[in-house]
């Protein structure tokens, strides 16, 4: 199953160089991308899901959690990562789902689905669910709330980490896990916020992934954020094929491009890279547990 992105002006003229980057030199020891769509196509290059983890694996990157936003991608998730040793899952309704299956009558039956495969063994993570205030309107703001608050609840239950996908929404997001109380691992995916909200993370014990976007020159309040981040509570990921770090800005991402994120991230952190590796490793684990499919129930 593949997903197309398009690169297009809608026209069919070329608008952004879709060709695959060169690899970066690799890592000192080894991290986890803990947020990735490897459903998605986006470029003319563009490798195979096989292809990106044996390519990340040059890089650096020994696992990814493959992130699932709606029915057909999170069992997608589900079952690739059940027969592969280098993938965990991460099974959901995108926020931005939620209004269109409420208004059609579906989001109790797609929920109870999203429900049934998270309780598979290598689903490690509910997500990416939160609220997103960026495309949808007041109208699909109740069907956002029920279906996140759902996903909590989700999660709760089987024991599992919380993704949460949170754009121009940080104020709701944080009232809403306190007010139905969040899982004991509950990480903010692509963490969007400013030192603020890196300060009330802190104090609550929840993660905060950082993506190419730390990098990006007009982000230094994403960089603030980091620098003031605990650094057990920090999380890596590429959320590919989007978000590219530079110096690649606008061409399509992949795992095996993370080693630019992480090291921008150890110059913030002003810490020894292959330091900032080992933890990422230990902080990641320590959110979804081991990759090794022994340990698998």
């Amino acid at each position: 199953m593949r997903k197309r992105k398009s690169g297009s002006d809608g026209s069919g003229t070329q608008t952004r160089d879709l060709t695959r980057p060169a690899s970066p030199d690799p890592l000192p020891f080894p991290v986890y991308d803990n947020h990735t769509h490897l459903e998605f196509e986006d470029g003319v290059d563009q490798l195979d899901p096989l292809e990106s983890l044996a390519l990340a694996a040059t890089a650096g990157v020994r696992g990814v959690v493959q992130v699932g936003t709606d029915l057909e991608t999170s069992r997608w998730s589900a079952e690739f990562a059940a027969n592969d040793p280098r993938v965990l899952a991460a099974v959901a309704l995108h926020p931005n789902e939620a209004p269109r299956l409420a208004a059609a009558g579906m989001l109790s039956e797609h929920l109870s689905e999203i429900a049934r495969l998270a309780a598979a063994p290598r689903v490690r993570a509910v997500g990416e669910t939160g609220l997103d205030f960026f495309r949808t309107g007041e109208d699909g703001r109740d069907a956002q709330y029920e279906s996140f608050e759902t996903h909590i609840e989700i999660a709760k239950a089987h024991g599992i980490a919380l993704q949460i996908h949170d754009r121009d929404a940080h104020e709701e997001v944080v009232a809403t896990l306190t007010r139905v109380g969040a899982p004991e691992r509950t990480v903010f995916h692509c963490f969007s916020g400013d030192a603020a909200l890196a300060r009330i993370c802190n104090e609550r014990g929840w993660y905060m992934s950082f993506a190419g976007t730390m990098t990006f020159k007009n982000a230094p309040a994403l960089r603030e954020a980091l620098a003031v981040a605990r650094p057990e509570l920090v999380l890596v990921e590429t959320d590919a094929p989007f978000l590219t770090p530079e110096p690649l800005r606008g061409r399509p991402n992949a795992p095996y491009l993370m080693p630019h994120t992480v090291r921008r991230l150890a110059e913030v952190q002003g810490e020894p890279l292959e330091l900032v590796c080992e933890r990422l490793a230990a902080n990641t684990e320590r959110v979804y547990g081991t990759w090794d499919m022994d340990t698998d129930e």
